[in-house]
């Protein structure tokens, strides 16, 4: 598995047809995952003045993709945290479903084959943002809480049931990690120097 390669304008990478339905597949699932929180608006101006939720997500994943703004368990940290929810997590949800489906129409347009994948650098920064979304999502079904967490799940049995979930999980790290060290044109790649 590779992962992304400096573009003129943005970044390509090469996806087998594995790859593309893995990628689109998990992103589908973030959508629909996204959208379990009040999509579904009748009146598209009122939802403009609609706020948000004030209490934190029930699932876990949707609690990590949308973190308290303020730590603590005193009363003020969790009323400022509700407030702030109120007024940015719908924005936030719409912009983390909109770079889901970025990631996926531009999977799509490669057919089922698979492909070389081009993106220009607003591209990059919905798959990007759509990358990061999903790496914490599946840490979260990993039981991955901390940085330090990853490394006892790298040392499982070969037939321990969450390998295949590691493997991704892995591979998701390296496309970001890729697709950062790409967009970032000052801090070339070991591989150019």
């Amino acid at each position: 598995m590779e992962g992304f390669e400096p573009f003129p304008g943005g970044a390509a990478i090469r996806l087998g047809p594995t790859e593309a339905t893995l990628l689109r597949g998990l992103a589908d699932q973030l959508v629909d995952l996204l959208a379990t929180r009040g999509e579904h608006v009748e009146d598209p101006i009122a939802a403009i003045f609609e706020p948000g939720p004030s209490e934190p997500p029930a699932d876990p994943v949707l609690a990590r993709l949308f973190p308290d703004a303020y730590d603590g368990d005193a009363d003020d940290a969790r009323e400022h945290s509700a407030e702030f929810r109120r007024f940015t997590e719908n924005d936030l949800r719409t912009r983390k479903r909109n770079d889901a489906r970025a990631l996926i129409a531009d999977v799509d347009a490669l057919g089922p084959g698979g492909g070389v994948l081009s993106l220009d650098a607003e591209d990059c920064r919905h798959w990007l943002g759509a990358l990061n979304d999903l790496r914490l999502a599946v840490a979260v079904r990993l039981g991955i809480l901390q940085e330090g967490d990853a490394e006892a799940l790298y040392e499982l049995p070969p037939d321990d049931d969450r390998v295949p979930t590691v493997i991704v999980y892995s591979w998701l790290n390296l496309l970001q990690d890729s697709l950062v060290e790409t967009m970032m044109p000052e801090n070339p790649r070991e591989d150019d120097r």
